[in-house]
């Protein structure tokens, strides 16, 4: 069984962190729109009119370790829309995963590393779906 694991919440929730803990140190795959803006030194260079190409480029390194049956993928984005899920339920329907939906809320205290302002975070947590049943 294959297990695919979307981690979702606000920047600075502690997402990244979370799904680098349950990779089990990098057994299992991990992926984030966050890696297309990242360069191989770690930095971070956003650039908002590449965003649709940092989603596909998420979604296609999601779906080649599915292809390649890793037990447990993990995609730690947002998440703030439910549309932005909807391309990893068709994976989880086409590869036969077991899909998990984990929010990770922040309670560390700490700031979020890209810089996001807390105005932008507040209008993010508004539109912010839950699914209760």
């Amino acid at each position: 069984m294959i297990h695919l694991v979307l981690l979702r919440g606000l920047p600075g929730a502690g997402k990244s962190d979370f799904a680098k803990l349950i990779s089990e140190q990098g057994k299992y795959p991990f992926f984030s729109v966050d890696d297309y803006f990242t360069d191989s030194a770690g930095q971070y260079f956003f650039e908002f009119s590449e965003n649709h190409k940092a989603y596909k480029y998420c979604l296609l390194k999601t779906e080649e370790a599915l292809s390649m049956g890793f037990e447990k993928v993990i995609v730690h984005n947002t998440f703030t829309m439910m549309w932005e899920m909807e391309p990893y339920f068709k994976l989880a329907e086409q590869y036969r995963c077991k899909i998990y939906v984990l929010t990770v809320e922040h309670y560390h205290n700490q700031q979020n590393t890209h810089q996001i302002s807390e105005e932008q975070i507040r209008k993010m947590a508004d539109k912010y779906p839950i699914k209760l049943f």
